[in-house]
């Protein structure tokens, strides 16, 4: 008795979105560098950091970990049809000059430059005269 044939389904192809201005945000802190891809509503496109670029350890926290996880979400970016984008830079850690560099090199036209990083204001309570 033969058996019967399976019907081959049809993959459907997933209709890829465009997006012509994207903001890319980076949070730059000692240890590690998130460099995310987002559109303008902030709906997170990619995302990237060195440990999953292949950097492990002390390694993660180098200019050249942030550059290398930058290009991987720029090609994203370029896959999008992003023609112009918007940096966005918050904290203080040695990957953001290697985020700037590699953004400049990748050919995109940069809009805005934003930094975000916090600061303090008021500082802490101060502590109180000695009494003797």
């Amino acid at each position: 008795m033969a058996k019967p044939e399976k019907s081959k389904a049809v993959k459907s192809t997933k209709i890829k979105v465009k997006y012509p201005i994207v903001r890319l945000c980076i949070k730059a802190n000692a240890n590690n560098s998130l460099i995310t891809l987002t559109d303008m509503t902030g709906k997170v496109i990619a995302w990237s950091t060195p440990g999953k670029v292949g950097f492990k350890g002390s390694k993660k926290s180098t200019p050249f970990a942030a550059q290398k996880a930058t290009e991987e979400v720029i090609e994203k970016a370029k896959a999008v049809d992003a023609a112009s984008i918007h940096l966005q830079i918050n904290g203080g850690g040695m990957g953001r000059d290697a985020f700037l560099r590699a953004v400049q090199a990748s050919g995109l036209q940069v809009e805005t430059i934003k930094d975000t990083t916090g600061f303090p204001f008021g500082g802490p309570k101060q502590t109180n005269r000695r009494r003797v």
